[in-house]
Order: structure tokens, then sequence, then C-alpha cells
């Protein structure tokens, strides 16, 4: 029987940055002039300053959270991310004081990716859900 090797295609830099984004969310693999909007709202965060606020304060401030990623999908100029938000509410969100309840919120995220970083993210989250979470 003679032995046969598949190559594997090669993974881009796009889809290295990407993937390293998703498993750090180190915001160097987000372009200095992106937008990140929160579809249930159309708040929008500016810059790679501008998201950096806006994982900092989901993940450390607000919450004690952290990405459970279920899927993942990375092309050169797209990526999805299905993925839980999940931990433990400590500071102030939305109005409401800290519960420390733990949460656990489906999210899907849409990146537009340019010249190997992400560009646009579109995020959905079911804030109606993490209230009820936390106020339930």
């Amino acid at each position: 029987m003679e032995e046969v090797l598949l190559e594997r295609p090669a993974i881009s830099e796009t889809q290295r940055n990407v993937q390293s984004y998703f498993d750090t969310h180190d915001v160097q693999y987000v372009a200095e002039d992106a937008v990140f909007t929160l579809m249930s709202t159309g708040d929008k965060y500016v810059s790679r300053e501008g998201v950096r606020g806006l994982i900092n304060f989901f993940y450390h401030i607000a919450f004690d959270a952290k990405a459970e990623i279920k899927n993942t999908l990375i092309t050169e100029n797209k990526a999805f991310l299905e993925m839980n938000f999940v931990g433990k509410h400590i500071s102030e969100f939305a109005g409401l004081q800290p519960t420390n309840r733990d949460v656990n919120v489906p999210m899907c995220v849409i990146y537009d990716l340019r010249n190997g970083l992400i560009q646009n993210a579109r995020i959905y989250m079911p804030n109606d859900l993490l209230i009820k979470q936390l106020t339930s």
C-alpha cells in the first residue's frame, strides 16, 4: 500500500492574527481606526484604544469574565466567532450595582478584516438575557 501525505493549506498571517485575537483579546490585532459596534444598542467603539476600553470594561471592570469559544471561521476578509460570555458581575453595569451573580450569555461576532487586522466588528449579544441573569 502506498502512503499518501496530504498537505495542510498554509495558515495565512491574517488567520494567525485573528486566531491570536480570539485567544487573547490582544488589541495589537485590531486596526488603529477599527470600529466595534454593539448591535443591541448601536454603541460604537472607535480606534484600537476604544476597543481596548470596551474589552477591559466587559471582561475586567463590570465583570470578571472570559470568552468560552464555541465556533470560529476565519478567511482573509471575514471572521466569525460564536462564544459564551461567562463570568461574575463585579461592578456597576447598565445602572445595576454589582450583584456578584454569575452570567452565561451567548454571543456572535462578525469581523471585517483588512491588511491582516480586524477593521470592524458587529457584536450580537442579547442584552435582555444578560439583564435578566443580573436581576432575577
